[in-house]
């Protein structure tokens, strides 16, 4: 006689302790949950729907300033003090916490140029149009006491960019030619050029601390090695570029901001075609700044926008815009990968969310875990047409609305004849050419 016994293992159903959680047997089979998918989309639907609710990126404005802030520096030690430099030569420190300025100098007689923090954070390095190169102390001066520079190097042309060594008490500046000076000296180590134009912006890779890169407006971005003391190859564009930013986690790829309103992220190795061309600005980019963790970058733009790019795609994430924002000449992001900064025409500095409907503050575990299951969820659902539309949409402006509506139609027709063009001739004779490289007039080794 079989005798048939329900055997249960007591680990299953029985709290070790009083304080654990009570353990609930779920059955996963899909054949009874038929309306899982269904459900799950319109968790998915109403989480998208409250991120756009709930986007609200701009926090504070820092204003203080009497003329445009022309450049900006982030510390390296302390994610709540800030740099800027103005166009009437004066620099100052803010305090993001209390969003207020603690200290202001006039650095130089007209533009300040460039601003760039010492590695240890100790000192800071400003350039402007008085020709000279100004080494400040971090910290103010005791009581009663007058704002002086620790050094001044006085030069012979305007500079019009300054960059630091990540590691070594080196600086580079840039204007007629690309100079690397030592702290301690007032002439530079080694002075680097190629090609007769004036160079509008210097920077040092943050991982391969030797090589710099520069921008000169005879449309070349320079690639040089500072061992070698000589530049190593340059690719020459269409039109110029005023700027160009490492990326902070992969040594080689770097992203240049260009007057024909596009940024182009290059290989160092492979400079005859860029990796990703990111198009939607409608007027020409001034700055560019990647996020700490390399996955993304912000832009600042001529057309009063600043827009967030991952870095392999083509179309940007995110814009951001205010009634009263002006050009916005310089832009960064913030070591702790949170907030973005921008400095405009009309004396500002604004500070935004790099995640627009993100709450800030600390959560509760629960909040966490339904922000985390939100998130899951709209990357599932993130193709289906009505999720996408909802996503993707954002609010412009009249102005850049029209504009990027008459650059789509230009581009169009554009593309319209090179295909008349091609089916009315010879077999052969127009060839195909990738949109990539269009782009690119030549790479000198």
């Amino acid at each position: 006689m079989r005798v048939k016994v329900l055997s249960r293992n007591p680990d299953d159903y029985i709290r070790e302790t009083k304080q654990d959680l009570q353990r609930v047997p779920r059955n996963y089979d899909p054949a009874l949950h038929p309306f899982e998918v269904p459900r799950e989309y319109m968790r998915a639907l109403n989480a998208t729907k409250l991120e756009r609710v709930f986007a609200k990126p701009f926090l504070a404005s820092l204003d203080g300033h009497r003329d445009g802030v022309n450049c900006m520096a982030k510390h390296p030690q302390s994610l709540s003090t800030v740099l800027s430099g103005a166009c009437d030569g004066e620099v100052k420190i803010w305090n993001l916490t209390k969003r207020e300025c603690i200290r202001t100098l006039q650095a130089h007689e007209g533009f300040v140029r460039g601003i760039c923090t010492r590695f240890c954070g100790t000192s800071f390095f400003t350039v402007g149009d008085d020709k000279t190169v100004k080494h400040w102390k971090m910290d103010g001066p005791g009581y009663g006491g007058e704002e002086e520079p620790l050094h001044t190097i006085l030069g012979k042309t305007v500079y019009t960019g300054i960059d630091h060594h990540w590691k070594e008490a080196v600086f580079a500046t840039c204007g007629h030619q690309v100079d690397i000076w030592d702290e301690q000296r007032t002439s530079p180590i080694c002075s680097l050029t190629w090609g007769v134009d004036s160079i509008s912006s210097v920077k040092f890779n943050p991982i391969e601390t030797y090589l710099l890169g520069s921008c000169a407006s005879d449309r070349n971005i320079v690639l040089y090695d500072m061992r070698q003391s000589t530049p190593l190859k340059k690719v020459i564009l269409d039109m110029r570029t005023n700027t160009l930013c490492w990326n902070p986690m992969e040594a080689f790829i770097f992203t240049s901001a260009n007057e024909d309103h596009n940024l182009y992220t290059f290989d160092m190795r492979f400079l005859e075609s860029p990796v990703m061309i990111h198009i939607d600005h409608v007027s020409a980019v001034l700055d560019v700044d990647y996020s700490p963790t390399g996955k993304e970058f912000v832009s600042a733009s001529f057309d009063k926008s600043i827009r967030i790019f991952p870095v392999d795609k083509g179309r940007s994430r995110e814009v951001y815009h205010t009634k009263r924002m002006q050009h916005v000449i310089t832009v960064k992001w913030t070591s702790d990968n949170k907030y973005i900064l921008c400095g405009s025409d009309e004396m500002n500095i604004r500070l935004w969310k790099a995640n627009a409907s993100e709450k800030l503050g600390v959560l509760v575990p629960r909040e966490r875990a339904a922000m985390n299951y939100n998130q899951k969820l709209k990357e599932k659902f993130q193709h289906h047409p009505q999720i996408k539309r909802i996503a993707r949409h954002r609010h412009l402006p009249k102005a850049i609305y029209s504009q990027a509506k008459e650059l789509r139609i230009m581009r169009e027709a554009r593309r319209r004849k090179e295909l008349n063009r091609r089916k009315h001739s010879k077999p052969g004779s127009s060839p195909f050419v990738s949109e990539k490289k269009k782009h690119i007039v030549a790479v000198v080794k």
